[in-house]
C-alpha cells in the first residue's frame, strides 16, 4: 500500500515518483467566508390574515405535540422572535412554567396571551375567531401552536429563535 522505503531494503536513495492525489501540493485555496446572518427584523406585516387557522394542528403534529405536552418551549421562542430577541427562549419558558406552578396551572394563559397580542400587534391580524383572552383561556394548545405555525410560515424558525 506505501511505497517501499528505500533506506531499509538496502536500494539507492533514488527519490521514488509521488503518487498522484489529483490534489495540488503546494497550492494555497483560502476558504471561502463565512457569513451567518441573523436577523432581529419581524417580516412586514402582510396586513390581513392569519396563515394557519387555529385549529389547523394537524398541519405540523411536532408543533402540535410540542404545544400539548411540553408548552413552555414553543412559548419561549415565540416569545423570543416577538421580542425581537430582547429576551430569550429559555427567560420565556421559564418564566411560563413559573406563572404555571404559582397560579396550579389556572393562569398561564395569561402570558400566552399577552404573547398573542403582541403577534397579531406585529403582523397586522385580526383578532379572529373570537378575543385573543378567550381563544387562550378556552384552547390555549391550540393557540400556542397556531402562533408557532405563523412564525414559521412568514419565514422565522422558532428553533432558532
Amino acid at each position: 500500500m506505501y511505497p517501499p522505503d528505500p533506506s531499509k531494503s538496502g536500494e539507492s536513495s533514488a527519490a521514488a515518483p509521488e503518487p498522484v492525489t489529483g490534489i495540488p501540493v503546494g497550492m494555497f485555496y483560502p476558504a471561502p467566508p463565512m457569513e451567518r446572518v441573523v436577523s432581529c427584523r419581524m417580516a412586514p406585516a402582510a396586513g390581513g390574515a392569519w396563515t394557519t387557522a387555529l385549529c389547523d394542528c394537524a398541519d405540523d403534529c411536532n408543533t402540535c405535540c410540542m404545544a400539548c405536552w411540553c408548552p413552555c418551549i414553543p412559548v419561549g421562542q415565540i416569545a423570543e422572535i416577538v421580542d425581537r430577541g430582547s429576551s430569550s427562549c429559555a427567560l420565556n419558558a421559564v418564566l411560563y412554567c413559573l406563572v404555571f406552578h404559582v397560579s396550579a396551572g389556572m393562569c398561564q394563559w395569561v402570558y400566552s396571551c399577552a404573547y398573542r397580542a403582541r403577534l397579531r400587534a406585529a403582523y397586522d391580524l385580526p383578532e379572529t375567531p373570537c378575543s385573543d383572552c378567550l381563544v387562550t383561556f378556552c384552547c390555549q394548545t391550540c393557540s400556542i401552536a397556531q402562533m408557532h405555525r405563523e412564525l414559521k410560515n412568514r419565514g422565522h424558525d422558532p428553533n432558532l429563535g
